[in-house]
C-alpha cells in the first residue's frame, strides 16, 4: 500500500502538524479544507492507520502519527535536495568534467582553456590529466575522462565525436648559435641534415606525409615528452617541431622559434567526447566552451607571434 502514497498526501501531512490546523495548513498549500482532509485521509486509508487525532479544538499526532512523522520528513527533505542537485547540475553551479590531452597541448592550450571556463563556471570541477595520447583513448573507452585532446589525425577505436578545433602551423624550435637562426623562417630543405628530436608519435602519417620526401630529415631522434626534446636540443645539435602556440614554452628552454615553410603544414588539433545523448549538463558546456575559445586562442596567439616576427625584419 505504501507504494501508493504521494508526495502531495505526506506534504499535507507534514503542513497540519506544523500549523496544528486543518485550516491554516490549506491555506499554507493554496488548497481549500476540504481537500487538504481529503489528501489526509487518502493517506491513512493507503497506510492503514491513524495519523492524526481531531478533535473540535485541535489537531495532534496520533502515536504511529509522530513515529511516522520524522519518516515523512526524511523523504520530503531528501527529494528536495536531488532537486536542487539537479538545478544545480543544470545550471552548472555544480558538476564534473574530466579532460585529458597530451604534450604539448597540456602546457599550452589546456591550461588557459581550463582557466578561462573555470572563471564563468566556478562551481563546475574540471580534472585534468596530462597523458599521452594513447591513455587520452584509453580513458575515453573506460569512462574515465569525459573530454579528451589531441592531433586531428587520430582516429578512435570507440565511437565518439571528433571535433576539429584549430589548425596551428608548425614552427621550428633551433639552438640560438644554429646558422639556420640568421634567417626569418626555415625551409624543410634547409632543416634536412639536422636531427629531429622527435616527441610527436605518427609523425610520418601527421606530418611528413605533406613534406615531399627529398626534404623528410635524414635522422630521427625519438623521444616522448616535449620537454625531453626541448632539454636536449640545449645541448645538443638538432631541431624539434612544435606547433607554433608552443612559442613560450620553447622560449623558455631559451631556444630561437621560427616559422617552418616550403611547405606550410599545420598541426590539426582536435576534441574527442562522448556521443551527446551521454553527456552531462557540465561536460556539454565545456565542449561547448571549447569550440569558440579555441579558434580564437589559436588566432590571438598566431597573430602576436606574426607581430613579433614583422617586428624582427624590420
Amino acid at each position: 500500500m505504501a507504494m501508493d502514497v504521494t508526495l502531495r498526501q505526506l506534504r499535507a501531512y507534514i503542513a497540519v502538524l506544523e500549523s496544528a490546523s486543518f485550516s491554516e495548513a490549506a491555506k499554507a498549500m493554496h488548497l481549500s479544507q476540504a481537500a487538504l482532509s481529503g489528501l489526509i485521509k487518502e493517506l491513512e486509508s493507503r497506510l492503514g492507520v491513524r495519523l492524526l487525532d481531531r478533535t473540535t479544538r485541535k489537531v495532534a499526532p496520533s502515536a504511529v502519527g509522530e513515529a511516522f512523522e520524522p519518516m515523512a520528513r526524511r523523504v520530503l527533505a531528501n527529494l528536495d535536495e536531488a532537486l536542487d542537485n539537479l538545478t544545480n547540475l543544470k545550471e552548472l553551479r555544480r558538476g564534473l568534467v574530466r579532460v585529458a590531452a597530451p604534450e604539448p597541448l597540456s602546457c599550452t592550450l589546456l591550461p588557459a582553456l581550463i582557466a578561462a571556463y573555470s572563471e564563468q563556471h566556478p562551481g563546475v570541477d574540471v580534472r585534468f590529466d596530462d597523458v599521452p595520447i594513447q591513455e587520452v583513448l584509453a580513458g575515453l573507452e573506460n569512462g574515465s575522462t569525459d573530454i579528451g585532446f589531441g592531433p586531428a589525425g587520430v582516429v578512435p577505436d570507440q565511437p565518439v565525436e571528433s571535433h576539429m578545433i584549430c589548425a596551428d602551423p608548425l614552427w621550428v624550435a633551433l639552438r640560438p648559435d644554429d646558422p639556420l637562426t640568421k634567417g626569418k623562417s626555415v625551409s624543410w630543405k634547409d632543416m634536412r641534415d639536422r636531427p629531429l628530436i622527435n616527441y610527436m608519435p605518427n609523425i610520418a602519417i601527421n606530418v611528413l606525409s605533406n613534406v615531399p620526401s627529398r626534404n623528410h630529415p635524414r635522422e630521427l631522434v625519438p623521444v616522448h615528452r616535449v620537454n625531453t626534446a626541448l632539454s636536449m636540443l640545449r645541448v645538443r645539435q638538432g631541431a624539434v617541431i612544435c606547433p607554433s602556440m608552443a612559442e613560450p614554452l620553447v622560449r623558455g628552454f631559451g631556444l630561437t622559434f621560427l616559422p617552418l615553410r616550403q611547405p606550410t603544414v599545420k598541426w590539426n588539433v582536435a576534441m574527442f567526447a562522448r556521443h551527446r545523448p551521454s553527456l552531462s549538463p557540465a561536460v556539454e558546456s565545456f565542449l561547448n566552451f571549447t569550440r569558440e575559445f579555441t579558434p580564437n586562442w589559436a588566432a590571438t596567439g598566431l597573430d602576436s607571434r606574426r607581430a613579433v616576427e614583422t617586428k624582427k625584419r624590420a
